[in-house]
């Protein structure tokens, strides 16, 4: 016997397929220079070993989560928030760190 698919299946996997991507788009991962002024985000690595030491001495562990408080007049400096402080970090410093936003 041939099973017919009921047009409710069918729409039943379209919406699971919609949300499986507005998933990935939401766990996009982005650098913490394109955040904007008060959205948070989590650091999943860095991409210069160089920058990464300086960083994870100052707080910036992978994990972590960050928060954009202030970006100067002219773009850089940006001011976050990281493990209970306020950090400084020039544009280009930021640029080599990967994030997640919340």
């Amino acid at each position: 016997m041939l099973k017919i698919p009921f047009l409710w299946d069918y729409f039943l996997l379209r919406i699971n397929l919609n949300l499986l991507a507005n998933i990935k788009c939401i766990m996009a991962e982005l650098l913490l220079s394109d955040l904007r002024v008060g959205e948070q985000a989590i650091i999943l690595q860095f991409k210069e070993q160089n920058i990464a030491l300086k960083l994870m001495e100052m707080g910036c562990l992978p994990g972590e989560k960050v928060f954009l408080e202030r970006v100067a007049p002219l773009g850089d400096p940006i001011a976050i928030q990281v493990a209970g402080y306020s950090l400084s970090l020039r544009k280009n410093e930021a640029s080599q760190v990967v994030v997640s936003n919340l």
